[in-house]
């Protein structure tokens, strides 16, 4: 195993380890059925598609560990980059804190619903990596890169971001909660910023993409936006 790959298991088990804090220190009680279902989801979910990038494309697994805060160059980025791992790690912690105090109730079957839209969210995901390779955590331009316009590409310009919020619309409806959805809703402004900042950096830089834009109209959701 190269250290690359080293790397990617021991940064997917870290990611794991605190999510699980986030869910059962809130929640106070290891009785939460939910996020067991959660967490194996997300685990197995995120390990086949970190197993599947290794194997095929470890260029796209190098451009994939650099992310977070710290690892944009922008400043804007860094705090939009910051108001979005806030979010996440809100979107974890409202629905324990929900389920410790019993604010509201999910039946089962849609939390199952929940678990559902988080394994579609990844497919999602995964169906960008098979189609760009170029898909960094930041905001940045490779040497050799040029516009993907096939595949999710063909339907609209941010099929990553479209991805992401069926997963993030499906984590607090899988822990059970209603109140976590109002999480997402104070998370998109930070995420319509930074899919606008990427759009304006990658038409001043990219060769094509001014053009891909005026011929793929919808950035996330057909006919919507």
């Amino acid at each position: 195993m190269t250290s690359q790959n080293t790397k990617a298991f021991l940064s997917l088990w870290v990611v794991i380890v605190v999510m699980a804090a986030l869910v059962f220190v809130p929640a106070w009680t290891f009785d939460y059925w939910q996020a067991w279902v959660f967490l194996a989801v997300y685990f197995a979910s995120s390990f086949a598609i970190t197993l599947y990038v290794m194997k095929t494309d470890p260029a796209l697994l190098a451009r994939r560990i650099r992310g977070g805060p710290f690892a944009e160059r922008e400043p804007a980025q860094k705090i939009i980059m910051s108001l979005t791992s806030l979010g996440f790690i809100s979107l974890v912690v409202v629905p324990a804190l929900d389920h410790r105090f019993g604010w509201s109730r999910v039946p089962p079957a849609l939390a199952l619903a929940g678990d559902l839209l988080v394994v579609l969210g990844f497919l999602a995901v995964l169906a960008v990596f098979r189609e760009n390779s170029f898909t960094s955590a930041t905001i940045e331009l490779a040497p050799d890169q040029t516009v993907i316009s096939t595949g999710p590409y063909a339907l609209v310009r941010h099929p990553m971001y479209a991805g992401a919020l069926v997963m993030l619309l499906g984590i607090p409806i899988a822990l059970g909660s209603w109140w976590g959805l109002l999480v997402i809703g104070a998370m998109l402004p930070a995420l319509v910023w930074r899919l606008l900042d990427e759009e304006n950096f990658l038409a001043k830089n990219l060769p094509g993409y001014a053009e891909y834009r005026k011929q793929v109209r919808y950035r996330l959701l057909p006919p919507v936006w």
